[in-house]
């Protein structure tokens, strides 16, 4: 996600992390750099300058906090303002509640409305969607598809805009969730207002979302001001944020306008939508990680399986570690997203080349059809597996005996990994850490 942007950043906050002293000189010359990468990540350059005088007063005339560096100083300063610029977002509340989409054309209104759905109905509410969008041919086919794809009803196929909006409401007033999709424009034209105006005025939604495509870049908070002027937005959710440059420049730019971004979208996929957090967006850019971004989609994946991964732990944690507690961990892997995605998430996983990523997927996919093609004992059991087996295991996978023997190799080394957890001193730290009784 905007790697070279987050490599400029990264780049400048190093010159601080490993100075041997920090001064007035070193100062300006790392702040020259921050403004080069953010220009480059497409903020607006008057903003740019005021970020750039607040951080040259604050680390030239702020005194560190006791027990702080000179260096751990600026560089708290770097990341508080950087973070500043980006705004503050918000979440929607779990609650029963009206929610209208709004946006030009192309922005991925549509789609925006299955992930966010989607997202709903991972926290166990029910979602239903009107197609309110009569203009496009097409759009209610696409929503229809996407409901079919994640299980949400959706109403809609008329040709009057008010009626289709009316009729939804009463159908699904059952529902905890009702988002609205609504029509766009190549520009914010009256017909658009006044049609918007005229639904919300049906619906008296909880929420006014506006979604922006990211690639927008500094016109983004054009857009956002001129959906605020016309018809008061509540939040913004910006969309293709993995693959743009400009992205940095729409977050900024959105902020400008005082509007909260709630959500970004980071992938096609009806789970690609994450809660926007300008402090953990910036952690990852500088190839930090997002640990509590992880830990949510960790804790997402073992929703209902509480008890048997306890379980799992402890017996790993006494070094009883078999290849069916291995393909378990495996399929929470597979469940917690793409790889790359998780990758992302892990301090300097960012780093990781492309190619990097690729294989390790590569390898875990091979991995899990491999244990697939073997027995229950043989899982339980791996000790058992000797040469006969192997060519066995590798003749029902359709790999070579080496690849069966990699994947052993893999989980002796883990096991040796998991023995060294095992001691009773090491066991008490963890168990406390995750909240497990010690049997």
């Amino acid at each position: 996600m905007l790697k070279n942007f987050g490599e400029a950043l990264r780049s400048a906050f190093k010159k601080i992390a490993n100075a041997p002293f920090v001064d007035k000189d070193l100062v300006k010359e790392v702040i020259r750099d921050i403004q080069r990468a953010l220009i480059m990540g497409d903020v607006n350059v008057k903003l740019v300058l005021d970020v750039s005088k607040k951080i040259e007063k604050r680390a030239l005339e702020e005194r560190p906090l006791p027990g702080m560096s000179n260096r751990e100083h600026v560089l708290k300063i770097l990341y508080e303002e950087l973070a500043g610029i980006l705004g503050k977002g918000r979440e929607l509340p779990l609650k029963k509640q009206k929610i209208m989409l709004l946006g030009l054309y192309g922005q991925g209104k549509t789609t925006t409305c299955g992930k966010l759905a989607k997202y709903f109905q991972k926290k166990g509410m029910r979602v239903a969607l009107i197609a309110g969008d009569v203009h496009r041919p097409a759009a209610y086919e696409q929503l229809k598809q996407i409901g079919e794809k994640i299980n949400a009803p959706v109403y809609g196929n008329g040709r009057d805009a008010i009626k289709v909006v009316k009729e939804g409401l009463e159908k699904f007033a059952k529902y905890d969730i009702i988002i609205i999709d609504t029509a766009g424009r190549h520009a914010l034209e009256d017909d658009l207002i006044n049609e918007l105006k005229n639904i919300a005025k049906i619906v008296q939604p909880e929420e006014k979302i506006l979604v922006i495509d990211a690639s927008t870049g500094q016109q983004a908070g054009k857009q956002a001001k001129a959906f605020n002027d016309a018809v008061g937005i509540t939040g913004v959710i910006l969309t293709k944020m993995d693959g743009t440059a400009k992205g940095g420049g729409a977050l900024s730019a959105v902020a400008e306008t005082g509007a909260p971004i709630i959500y970004i979208g980071t992938g096609e996929h009806m789970d690609d939508l994450e809660k926007f957090d300008a402090t953990r967006f910036l952690s990852r850019l500088l190839g930090m990680g997002d640990l509590q971004t992880l830990l949510e989609k960790a804790e997402e994946a073992m929703k209902g399986k509480e008890k048997k991964i306890e379980e799992t732990a402890k017996k790993m944690m006494s070094g009883k570690f078999t290849l069916l507690d291995m393909y378990e961990q495996m399929e929470l892997l597979t469940k917690m997203g793409p790889f790359h995605k998780i990758a992302e998430l892990l301090p300097f996983g960012g780093k990781l080349k492309d190619e990097e990523v690729y294989e390790t997927q590569k390898k875990l996919k091979k991995f899990k059809v491999i244990m697939d093609s073997m027995t229950r004992k043989e899982l339980e059991n791996p000790s058992i597996i000797k040469s006969s087996h192997i060519k066995r295991i590798a003749r029902g996978a359709g790999v070579d005996t080496k690849d069966v023997k990699e994947l052993l190799r893999h989980y002796n080394m883990s096991k040796k990994m998991m023995k060294s957890l095992s001691s009773r001193k090491m066991q008490k730290k963890l168990l406390k850490q995750f909240k497990m009784p010690l049997s």
